[in-house]
This record gives structure tokens, sequence and C-alpha cells, in this order.
């Protein structure tokens, strides 16, 4: 049996999979020499953050050394790169735990934050547009047509901010944006790390109760900002689709609406998950403004907090931990698309 017939008896994710999984390494080896090199061109000496202005040279200069700080450039990073392939992020310098630890620590807070904002996002965008498709001249076509040109020009941290006023401060309808749980609550026992998710689990209400009312202001910051974008997409590639002429064969053929409409939005798939990708690697950007607003503890804040003190190691761990999951969900965006077009070739 030939190399290309074994191929080909593959499953076609399979083959999808190990087409782009050599892609990534070097693709990762340039993420992190990148981020590497433009960290260290950040201002600020992490040393004299960290002992303050009245410290002697001689101090100085011990606590690079100890820091790995005082070789060449190229030294630390054949250092840096040594570590990360065993697992070892290095230490941050404003927490002093290991980098991994604290990302660890913080990772479920941000992912359950994208995960909600994604699924509510997805959900109001692709109701919205096909409603505006399927009953042009309805409310959804105007409301798609509004939202469409201001949803561009909305920044985050001002969505934030007027949802903390109108529905916490004023009509005092949501909680409070501090955290991810109320403080009186106990968290639930860490499973999947998600507190809505281990809340059940765990059977505890009370908990997935504040959990879930902590969680409305940041999702629906998120959604707002990024729903028009994904509805614009889906709008233009379903109404495409609607014109078709197997639309309309099916319509003439006497096949519901319902099921019509159902297909007309499956092969509109291909550019709606692609969108959907970039949205998700978009919001991990994005949540680093709304964790701040809404002190959600997640990787965001964390980034922030690395930046603010010049602590080189959690903010290339945090830029690596962010690669990673960008270049997964990218991958996972492959396959989808290759499934949902059988067309393309693998």
């Amino acid at each position: 049996m030939s190399l290309s017939t074994t191929w080909r008896r593959l499953p076609r994710t399979l083959r999808i999979v190990l087409t782009r999984l050599p892609m990534v390494v070097p693709q990762m080896l340039g993420v992190i020499f990148v981020t590497f090199m433009l960290v260290r061109m950040l201002p600020g000496d992490p040393a004299l953050l960290m002992l303050g202005n009245m410290a002697t040279p001689e101090s100085i200069a011990n606590l690079r050394e100890q820091l790995g700080l005082d070789g060449s450039l190229w030294q630390q990073f054949v250092h840096y790169l040594g570590g990360v392939l065993q697992g070892d992020l290095g230490v941050s310098l404003f927490t002093s735990n290991p980098v991994a630890v604290d990302l660890m620590e913080r990772a479920p807070a941000t992912l359950e934050l994208i995960f909600y904002a994604m699924i509510l996002t997805i959900l109001i965008a692709v109701a919205i547009a096909v409603l505006a498709v399927v009953r042009p001249g309805g409310v959804a076509d105007y409301v798609s047509r509004f939202y469409g040109m201001a949803a561009g020009a909305i920044p985050d941290f001002w969505v934030g901010l007027l949802l903390i006023f109108f529905l916490f401060s004023t009509l005092g309808i949501a909680a409070a944006p501090f955290g991810r749980i109320d403080p009186m609550i106990t968290p639930p026992s860490t499973v999947t790390g998600f507190y809505t998710f281990d809340a059940i689990i765990a059977g505890d209400f009370a908990a997935l109760k504040s959990a879930a009312g902590r969680l409305l202001l940041p999702v629906l910051t998120l959604t707002i900002v990024n729903a028009g974008a994904l509805m614009k997409m889906t709008k233009t590639t379903f109404a495409e689709i609607w014109r078709a002429d197997f639309i309309r064969h099916q319509r003439a053929s006497g096949l519901g609406q319902r099921r019509i409409v159902r297909n007309a939005l499956r092969n509109s798939l291909p550019p709606i998950i692609t969108l959907v990708g970039f949205l998700v690697g978009f919001l991990l950007g994005a949540a680093v403004l709304v964790e701040t607003i809404f002190s959600w503890g997640g990787l965001g804040q964390y980034a922030v907090q690395a930046v603010t003190y010049s602590d080189y190691p959690a903010l290339q761990g945090f830029v690596l931990v962010a690669a990673v999951f960008i270049l997964v969900v990218y991958l996972v965006v492959d396959i989808l698309y290759e499934l949902a077009d059988p067309r393309i070739q693998v």
C-alpha cells in the first residue's frame, strides 16, 4: 500500500490536524523570540524598580546577576528558551511566584469570561443577521443597520463604564463590578476553574448565583463591542446565500421556511467560522481593559501589572500563553472550516 493511499484512508479531521501541526512549531519559536526582544526594549530596569531609587550600584548589579539580566541579550534568550522548553517560564518579579503558577491560577477567570462572551456574541449576531435578511424592512433589519454602523466606533472601556453607571449605580439590577464572586461567599472547589461550572458540580447555588451575577456586566461589555462585526459579516454572507438559485429552488419546491433558513445558514458557515476564530483571539486582548475595569483578576489584569512593574518573566509568560491559545484557536478554526466546506481537499 502506497503512502498516499494510507494518507487518504486516514480520517479527514486527523489529516487536517497532521497538516497544520508542523506549522505550529516555527510559529511558536518566532513568537518566543519576538516577545523576548520586544519586552527587553521596555523602559525601566527591573532591578532598580525592585530595590528603589536609593539602591547602590553594587546591590543593583547583584540583583541583576540573580535575575539573569547581566548577560548579553543572546545569552538571556538562550537561557529563557531552555527554561520554556522545560516548562519553566521564570519567576515573577512582582508576585515572587513561578510565572506558570500565576498563569494557571488566573487563566480560568479569563477563559470563563471569553467563553460566555463568545456564546452571547454568536447568538445575538447570528439571530439579528438572519432575521434582518429573512424579514427585510423589519425591526431586526433597522437594528442591524444602526448597530452595524455604531459597533466599530464603540470602545470597550466606555461601554463597561456606562453599564456600571446605569445597571449597577443607577438601577441597582447588576452585581457589584468587583471580582468574580461576592467576598462573603466561598468560591466552589476547583474542578474546571470556571466558577459557574464548579458551582453546578458542587451543587452550590449561592456561589452559582453570585458568579453568574458578576459575569453579567463584563460579558455584556465584550458582547456589545464585538457582536457588530460578526453580525455584519453574517448578514452579508447569509444574504448572498439567501438569494442563491438553490435556495429559490427549495422555496419553489414548497420546503418549509425553517428548513430553508437552516440550509442557507449551513452554507454560510465557512466565513462565519473564520471571523468567530478571529474574535476569540481578539477577546483575549480586549479582556485586558475589561478585566482592569471590573477587577476581574484574570490574565489581562496580570499583564497590566507586568507592564507597570517591568516584570519581564510575567509579561513574556502572558504573551507566550496568549500566543499558544490563539494558535490552538486558529487550528480549531481550520478544522471546522474544512469540515464545513467539503470542497476543500486535504
